[in-house]
């Protein structure tokens, strides 16, 4: 085999060697001689062999991370222990690979201190019913910073927010204290809304005070149905002297006829 021949075959396994494939989700970034020249793909593309070009390989799609458990001090001086999920995504390669020496570990440090900050900055009220806020004040932490790497935070979210066991119980009696405080709220409620009625009952049986009379003979009824026990009427007088001239008008009638 002639020495053309070899260097022919040479030089192509050389070129060959050049050829790289990105993915629809990735990126290279190309260094040439040291010196940021470019980005390619996706698809196929070509850098110079022998360690002229470099290409670093970049993932652009968005990645979540899951901060790890973080105790930290409210500003009404609670310790809680917090944690978080961020989701981003890199949007301009090149920064991500030349601004910072590790994209994903700088951005996992910054949203550690951006939760620990936040939390600080809040009282432990805040952080259990204003999540919508507090979430929103965590993206806005550290989305500056992230833009200058060519990062892009989406979101990043509290997941779950553990209290100490002495403020779990201090939260559930002033829980019950509320409950019970409504309790009363709505029985006082029924209890004004019932007197109201019966003073509204009085003043039409006051007009009339047989109908006064027909009640109580009523609540005597109901009262010895219920109970097998003997039962005191007080007869007012007035029903009295009313039985006697009946009974005086029969007898005269009687004695007419």
């Amino acid at each position: 085999m002639s020495f053309q021949l070899l260097l022919a075959i040479g030089l192509i396994v050389v070129a060959l060697s050049g050829l790289r494939v990105a993915q629809e989700y990735e990126r290279g970034v190309v260094f040439r001689l040291g010196r940021y020249t470019g980005m390619r793909g996706p698809g196929l593309y070509w850098i110079i062999p022998l360690s002229i070009e470099r290409a670093v390989r970049i993932d652009i799609r968005t990645r979540t991370v899951s901060a790890e458990q973080q105790e930290t001090i409210t500003r009404d001086s609670v310790t809680i222990k917090v944690n978080a999920v961020l989701w981003y995504r890199i949007v301009d390669a090149a920064r991500a690979v030349i601004e910072v020496a590790d994209a994903p570990a700088a951005v996992y440090q910054l949203a550690l201190t951006g939760l620990r900050n936040i939390i600080g900055q809040h009282d432990l009220d805040e952080v259990l019913q204003e999540r919508t806020k507090i979430n929103a004040l965590l993206h806005e932490s550290i989305a500056g910073s992230t833009k200058a790497w060519g990062l892009e935070v989406q979101r990043f979210e509290m997941k779950d927010v553990e209290l100490p066991v002495a403020m779990q119980q201090v939260m559930a009696m002033q829980a019950e204290a509320i409950r019970e405080k409504r309790a009363r709220l709505i029985k006082a409620e029924a209890e004004q809304e019932a007197s109201a009625k019966l003073a509204a009952a009085a003043a039409q049986i006051a007009t009339n005070p047989a109908a006064l009379e027909l009640r109580r003979m009523q609540m005597i009824s109901e009262v010895g149905a219920e109970n097998n026990s003997t039962t005191v009427i007080m007869i007012p007088s007035d029903f009295v002297s009313l039985a006697h001239n009946l009974s005086d008008y029969v007898a005269a009638g009687r004695r007419s006829v």
